[in-house]
């Protein structure tokens, strides 16, 4: 799954999260992330995610397109991933949904840890709903934002990892 895809012509990113998803659920969610990242487009999903310790969740995850300032070059996605409600999910299965990202109600224990968690989550709603419902003017100064929280968060990080270590 990893390196270049020769049909295309294009390289594929690391696919090794995908040992962390349920062995019956993976092609769906590694169709799906192809399928948008082909056609840079949002995306949905459900399926199960294997903990450490063996057990089973199901999550419902997304993300919209991520710009880069230069050039408004592709440069990944901003998601989110989401633990749904135990008892819920006794009867639904795996899905992926290529074009427009819905968010799963959050299950209250996965709440944003942060106030720019919080943002991003909001941001990312924003512009799935814009693309969608129109407002498209908007987009270019949406993803500059959710491409600056983006920053932030991933310094933030930076600096936990800092701290831990």
């Amino acid at each position: 799954m990893d390196g270049v895809d020769r049909a295309r012509g294009r390289r594929r990113p690391c696919r090794g999260w995908l040992a962390c998803v349920h062995p019956d659920d993976r092609r769906i969610v590694s169709d799906t992330v192809d399928a948008a990242l082909w056609t840079v487009a949002e995306f949905s999903m459900r399926y199960r995610l294997l903990k450490t310790d063996g057990a089973l969740r199901w999550v419902g995850t997304g993300g919209v397109p991520s710009f880069g300032i230069e050039g408004n070059r592709f440069i990944g996605y901003l998601g989110s991933i989401t633990e749904l409600a135990e008892g819920a999910t006794d009867t639904i299965t795996a899905y992926g949904n290529v074009e427009r990202f819905v968010p799963p109600v959050p299950h209250p224990a996965t709440m944003p840890s942060c106030t720019l968690d919080l943002i991003a989550d909001h941001l990312i709603l924003a512009h799935s709903l814009i693309e969608g419902d129109g407002g498209k003017e908007a987009l270019p100064d949406l993803r500059r934002a959710l491409f600056k929280i983006g920053q932030a968060l991933a310094a933030r990080t930076k600096q936990q990892v800092r701290t831990v270590n």
